[in-house]
Parts: C-alpha cells; sequence; structure tokens
C-alpha cells in the first residue's frame, strides 16, 4: 500500500487493529485463557499493548494493569479505551536491554507489526513470504525503558505479556530476576529469536511452557512442556505455524 496516502494509510491500519483486537466476543476467550495464569488481585504487565485487548482482559479478571505502549496514536486510543481506569496505568514507551532512546519503524497499514529491531525486518523478509508486502517506511523515535525499571517503580508482575515483534529477547534482556509466568510472540522465520528467549529464562529459573497459536485463545498442548522439548520444536519449524504466543511459567514441585 506504498501508494496510498499516509493519512488512508493510517485510518486503514487503525481499523484493521480495531477489527482484529477488539471485535465483539474476543473478551470471553481472552479471559479463558489468561485464568489461570493471573491470580487474584495480579499485577500484569502488558509490554505492546496496542489497542489493550489484553489490558481489558486482564482488568476483566480482577488484575492491575501496567500497559506499556510506544506508538503514540495507539497510545491515543489506549488512553480513549482505558485512560482513567482504575488499576489501569498506560506508559508511552517501549521496553529494551536498557534504558535510551531507539527508532521504531512502523508500516502505517499493518500498525501491529512496527518493530524495534531492524535485524528483525532483514530477517522475516528473507525468510517468510506473509510479510513479503510489508514497508516498514514510517518511523518515530521512542523512549526506551526496562524491565527491571518497571519492576522498580510498580512491583514484579504476577504476568508480564511481551508482543514486540521480534524485539521479545531485548526486552527480557532487561530483566534480571524470573517472573512467575509470562508470554513471547513467535514468528516463523524468526524462530531463532524464540529459542534465544527460552535459554534466557531458563538462565533465570526452571519453565514449562505451551503454545497459542495465532490468534486462537486456546493452549495447544494438553501438558506444559520442559525447555528441552521446546528448543526441539522451535528447531525444527514449530509445525509450520505462521505465529502466536509461547506461555513460560514457573516450574513447581507439583509439576
Amino acid at each position: 500500500m506504498a501508494g496510498v496516502p499516509g493519512r488512508l494509510r493510517r485510518t486503514l491500519g487503525l481499523l484493521r487493529s480495531l477489527w482484529i483486537y477488539r471485535r465483539p466476543g474476543r473478551l470471553a476467550g481472552l479471559k479463558r485463557l489468561y485464568q489461570p495464569l493471573v491470580p487474584d488481585d495480579a499485577l500484569v504487565f502488558d509490554i505492546g499493548a496496542h489497542l489493550g485487548d489484553r489490558t481489558r482482559a486482564f482488568r476483566a479478571l480482577g488484575a492491575r494493569v501496567v500497559a506499556v505502549e510506544p506508538q503514540p496514536e495507539l497510545l491515543r486510543w489506549l488512553v480513549r479505551f482505558h485512560g482513567g481506569a482504575d488499576g489501569v496505568t498506560l506508559l508511552g514507551l517501549a521496553v529494551g536491554a536498557q534504558a535510551g532512546r531507539a527508532e521504531l519503524r512502523v508500516d502505517p497499514s499493518n500498525p501491529s507489526v512496527s518493530t524495534l529491531s531492524q535485524d528483525w525486518i532483514k530477517q522475516i523478509r528473507q525468510n517468510n513470504a506473509g510479510f513479503s508486502g510489508l514497508d516498514w517506511d514510517g518511523s518515530v523515535e521512542v523512549e526506551l525503558t526496562t524491565l527491571d525499571a518497571l519492576i522498580e517503580r510498580y512491583g514484579r508482575p504476577d504476568f508480564c505479556k511481551i508482543d514486540v515483534e521480534g524485539f521479545e529477547a531485548e526486552v527480557l534482556a532487561g530483566l534480571s530476576q524470573p517472573l512467575p509466568a509470562l508470554s513471547v510472540e513467535f514468528v516463523s522465520g524468526t524462530l531463532n529469536r524464540t529459542e534465544t528467549c527460552v535459554r534466557y529464562l531458563q538462565a533465570l529459573a526452571d519453565y514449562r511452557y505451551n503454545v497459542v497459536c495465532g490468534e486462537q485463545r486456546d493452549m495447544r498442548w494438553p501438558e506444559w512442556r520442559g525447555p528441552e522439548a521446546v528448543l526441539k520444536w522451535l528447531a525444527g519449524g514449530a509445525e509450520g505455524i505462521a505465529s502466536g504466543d509461547l506461555y513460560a511459567r514457573r516450574a513447581t514441585l507439583k509439576e
């Protein structure tokens, strides 16, 4: 859509996201998905909050939410949906390995694939034909914080959702303590980055893993798997799944 005027591209991209992430009926499935991972009176970090569909689900489960979204236009919609809501803190920031500033690359037609990783753009273009039509011809300078800094300010989250288009490993690099549970996005063609996330998490603590495919709202595996099995699954191509989220939770004596 490079030939489409910029304002129209942004409008169409926003409408696309609104339909995908705020459509009727979505909330019930998200609540069912997250309920086992979000205890009563939980604190949740929503890193890459986009239009706040997950924030909405976390609040519906009674959690306090710190929602982080660096895109100014999406942040305005987050404020519209959740601004002033009890228990929700909205931050116009990005999260990385260290505090500072960085360039966020944006495709106005698809704001959900904005990324801080130029290397990820190159890799995904080479390895995933589904991304061949994206341009990432927009950019915005954003402020970076870290998970450690957010924890120091708001407390340790019971669950942390990380969806930052290829920058997940860098987000985890800014975390120096294990969390009870979290999720990171994975995308076909860049699964080596998800492998890095698993190895980093295992250096912090012993985790078990499960998968949600695409925008589905059910765990794929009946039993949570150990790190070796998940690394093997990723190295084998993740069953050809185009994208999804890898969930990790601390192993317990019962497991």
